[in-house]
């Protein structure tokens, strides 16, 4: 692989791009402490989570709002609750035109409320679970939440864990195209083996720059590309 670029030099060209610090600060996302990300409900977590699932290929702000009428359907994602309703009735919610009509991403709903359920049982919850797992190996989380979900591969896992204020990066086309023209990584993004190279890279500018995973994920696609953060 290609000799890894400097991070000063990463930021120098996204502050030059997005008119200096100031404009490059106001386009970095929050990432929350341990302690408050453990602070979250499974019920919120899972409304996340499903949030994030139905906006996966689809125009975000629609499902946006339509999320009051996922929350009175689902007894507001309450995982117990969401566990009780029998098939027929997920059909029946998947074809509701209040609510969007995708039977598979609806019974994720349902398949995900039960992976909440068992990390629950063998973490004390959903949030300490995501809380508690090391920035250093991410890749690990997104494969958990991929292996032990539904529909929560590519994209999905680590959009939701942004959203929730959990470091991570995000393997933006910007960010994809970055990694393939420097020749930083000699496998596929969806490989164990491409994602363990680029966990690697993100840990030496993390180590360069003392910055969280989800600065230097923005600040690369600021760089860089068209800048789809």
């Amino acid at each position: 692989m290609a000799r890894l670029e400097s991070f000063d030099s990463i930021y120098q060209r996204a502050y030059e791009r997005k008119g200096g610090e100031q404009g490059l600060a106001t386009r970095l996302p929050e990432v929350l402490p341990e302690a408050k990300i453990a602070q979250y409900s499974d019920a919120e977590l899972l409304s996340e989570l499903s949030k994030k699932v139905f906006q996966s290929g689809f125009v975000w702000r629609v499902v946006d709002n339509k999320w009051p009428a996922y929350e009175a359907a689902f007894f507001n994602f309450e995982p117990q609750k969401v566990l009780m309703l029998s098939p027929e009735q997920i059909q029946q919610r998947a074809g509701d035109p209040e609510l969007i009509r995708h039977l598979k991403k609806t019974m994720a709903i349902y398949d995900n409320a039960l992976m909440v359920h068992d990390i629950r049982v063998s973490h004390g919850s959903f949030a300490k679970f995501i809380a508690q797992w090391p920035s250093e190996n991410i890749v690990g989380l997104w494969a958990e939440l991929k292996r032990l979900g539904s529909r929560l591969g590519g994209n999905t896992g680590p959009y939701f864990l942004r959203s929730i204020g959990k470091d991570t990066f995000l393997l933006t086309e910007d960010n994809k195209g970055y990694f393939q023209a420097h020749k930083l990584i000699d496998a596929g993004f969806t490989s164990k083996r491409g994602l363990t190279q680029v966990q690697a890279v993100f840990n030496e500018w993390q180590a360069q720059s003392g910055r969280s995973l989800a600065e230097i994920s923005r600040i690369l696609a600021c760089g860089v590309g068209d800048n789809r953060i």
